[in-house]
């Protein structure tokens, strides 16, 4: 008897309807771990939206930087935790979609873990040296098949978006370019600006005060429509590429099999959060613009993108580490 009343809130809390339990949660702090080094466009998204659940939800919401193997190592980790919505990763483009076309992932981007929310992320840009007489698309991509052995243009890393976006612009344009790989965005910017290289795919956050200062020019940016800051540089769309739309985005995942009751009202705090003046004032200036998907939208997103990416990846012969 004393055995079975010993049991009773176990019971209870098996039985507990799923709204309830998801209108408790969280009861603790949250880990987001970001499987990558401090510093980056994901840290940065995952750090200013975790601040602002911290303070709509009344728990802490803890980032902790993983990183390691293109974002496996931290990602990996996430999908071996318990499914309750107290461990999640800041998934996105490097650690979903690319790196497990780069190496031997030890999990399924789609199966392992359970897709939340989408916070955005930035568009890409592509650059010259203002010393590249050309001032639209197309007539860079006519200069490149004009040069001896074609165009270099730099990016932040092989395997990064940015390289893919270099090899699915040369593939869908006939662009004759050549990769050149840096270890980072920085570095790379910094050999455009002094006209060690020619153009560039970066990340127009990374790329912003450069193009503001007339250190290097934007031909088009990969954003759906063009950005108020921005507004004199035109879309790939509307150069008429509009299949080279996209952005380096971030999100919220976790492991498979959290309850629907949490992940809506995930998603549903981080919608809130990413409406706010504030925040978006904050976006804006990095050429974000917030997304509203539900858990199911995104999903579909999310598969669509690696459907998308991945015969991309595996055209330019990525290895972890190359």
């Amino acid at each position: 008897m004393n055995r079975r009343i010993a049991q009773l809130p176990l019971l209870v809390a098996c039985t507990m309807p799923a709204s309830t339990m998801a209108q408790e949660w969280p009861t603790k702090p949250v880990r987001i771990v970001v499987p990558h080094a401090p510093g980056g466009v994901t840290d940065m998204l995952a750090r200013l939206v975790a601040d602002r659940l911290s303070g709509g939800l009344k728990h802490s919401f803890v980032v902790e930087n993983r990183a390691g193997a293109g974002g496996l190592v931290g990602s990996d980790m996430v999908s071996k935790a318990p499914p309750d919505g107290y461990t999640l990763v800041a998934s996105g483009m490097a650690s979903h979609v690319i790196a497990p076309n780069a190496g031997a992932a030890p999990f399924d981007p789609m199966k392992s873990f359970t897709h939340i929310a989408l916070l955005g992320g930035p568009p890409l840009a592509l650059l010259v040296h203002p010393s590249v007489q050309v001032k639209s698309v197309k007539a860079f991509i006519a200069l490149t098949k004009s040069q001896p052995g074609g165009i270099s243009y730099g990016s932040p890393g092989a395997g990064t978006h940015n390289h893919l976006m270099g090899e699915l612009f040369r593939a869908r344009t006939g662009a004759h370019m050549l990769h050149i790989s840096y270890k980072g965005g920085g570095p790379a910017a910094i050999d455009l600006i002094g006209g060690h290289i020619p153009s560039a795919f970066l990340t127009l956050s990374t790329a912003a005060p450069h193009i503001k200062s007339g250190r290097v020019r934007a031909l088009a940016i990969t954003s759906a429509t063009r950005l108020p800051d921005y507004a004199s540089v035109q879309t790939f769309a509307e150069a008429g590429f509009g299949d080279l739309t996209t952005t380096n985005w971030s999100a919220y995942s976790g492991p498979a099999g959290i309850p629907s009751g949490i992940v809506t009202r995930l998603n549903n705090e981080v919608i809130k959060v990413l409406r706010s003046a504030e925040i978006q004032d904050r976006l804006s200036a990095e050429g974000i613009k917030p997304n509203e998907l539900s858990p199911a939208a995104f999903t579909d997103f999310f598969q669509k993108e690696i459907d998308r990416w991945t015969p991309v990846a595996k055209s330019a012969g990525l290895k972890i580490g190359g």
